[in-house]
């Protein structure tokens, strides 16, 4: 009898211990009391490697929310979605957002957070030869959509080289999406693609990536993430939270290598394999096209309305301090 009461103290006191150490371990945030955030994204690409990373090591997570990626192709596109309330977040070119403003839209969309500093775009020929720009002159090119951010940078990386458009073939009537498929089917003599399509169609077989229109162009705020000027008014907690996860994303970027970073995002690309990744992700950190942190500035800014106002898309400059908010200094 002695020993039962022993057996039976002894479990009891082993089920009060687990119970303890149940109550006073931290819990990890579950999907279930996340909240979850619907963001529209311009494409899906190893561009934004620093997001991917904070959505993969859980950086959002830590913050309380969950994210909820939506394929949004056209920088247009993602800005309807946003104006319409279907996603809480766009993420596309900030040129949107002035073509918003300048509609005369009240409740208009603002960017609060960069992530990219310049075009990642390669152009990609269908012969390997020691391109020049020069090249280009008389060709037809899959440039994207005309006021579009890819477009724009183009024509900016034309204007640095004193190449004139009218001298080329651009073909502005090919959905971005559709890009790649057109080019390998036999239109055009050179497309610009993002990664992962670029290598993805050298190695099919289909072309020869032979410059960066990023470097050819300059620095802009290429691609920021956006909301409605009411949202981020009425949410700043949100936007602070998504701000600090992006910004981890960021540093753990820059502090680890290709090989590490391409293994994190992985499950981002499943069609793609880790090596592919790594050279691609390599791509991007050698052109310099991530920003160090999600700070967009008045001068990369204004870069960017000077290609606006070059190419006849807007008349004047609109207000820095209207269409930017920053949450990170």
């Amino acid at each position: 009898m002695k020993n039962n009461k022993l057996i039976l103290g002894i479990s009891l006191g082993i089920i009060l211990i687990i119970a303890l150490v149940i109550i006073f371990i931290p819990k990890k945030e579950t999907k279930s009391n996340l909240e979850k955030i619907t963001v529209a994204e311009v494409t899906h690409s190893a561009f934004y490697t620093p997001f991917y990373v904070a959505i993969e090591n859980g950086y959002f997570a830590e913050e309380g929310l969950e994210i909820e990626l939506v394929l949004t192709s056209g920088a247009d596109k993602v800005s309807a979605a946003v104006l319409s309330g279907d996603v809480q977040i766009g993420f596309a070119g900030p040129e949107a957002s002035i073509y918003v403003y300048e509609g005369g839209e009240e409740d208009y969309i603002v960017s609060f957070a960069g992530l990219t500093k310049r075009d990642g775009q390669f152009i990609v020929a269908r012969e390997n030869t020691d391109f020049k720009l020069e090249d280009l002159i008389g060709k037809e090119i899959l440039v994207g959509r005309l006021g579009g951010m890819p477009a724009l940078n183009f024509l900016n990386a034309l204007k640095n080289n004193n190449i004139n458009p009218d001298d080329l073939n651009l073909n502005y009537s090919v959905e971005f999406a559709a890009l790649s498929g057109s080019f390998i089917g036999g239109t055009g003599d050179y497309v610009n693609l993002f990664e992962p399509t670029a290598t993805k169609l050298v190695n099919e077989g289909f072309g020869y990536v032979v410059a960066s229109v990023g470097l050819l162009s300059g620095e802009v705020p290429y691609t920021a993430f956006n909301a409605r000027k009411s949202y981020i008014e009425n949410n700043p907690e949100i936007i602070e939270k998504f701000t600090r996860a992006l910004n981890k994303g960021i540093d753990f970027t820059f502090n680890n290598d290709e090989e590490t970073l391409a293994k994190v995002i992985l499950p981002q690309f499943p069609d793609s394999s880790q090596n592919d990744l790594a050279q691609i992700i390599k791509r991007y950190k050698d052109n310099d096209c991530f920003l160090t942190s999600t700070f967009i500035s008045e001068e990369s800014f204004n870069n960017l309305q000077d290609i606006m106002i070059d190419n006849n898309l807007l008349d004047d400059y609109v207000s820095y301090n209207d269409l930017i908010k920053n949450f990170h200094e």
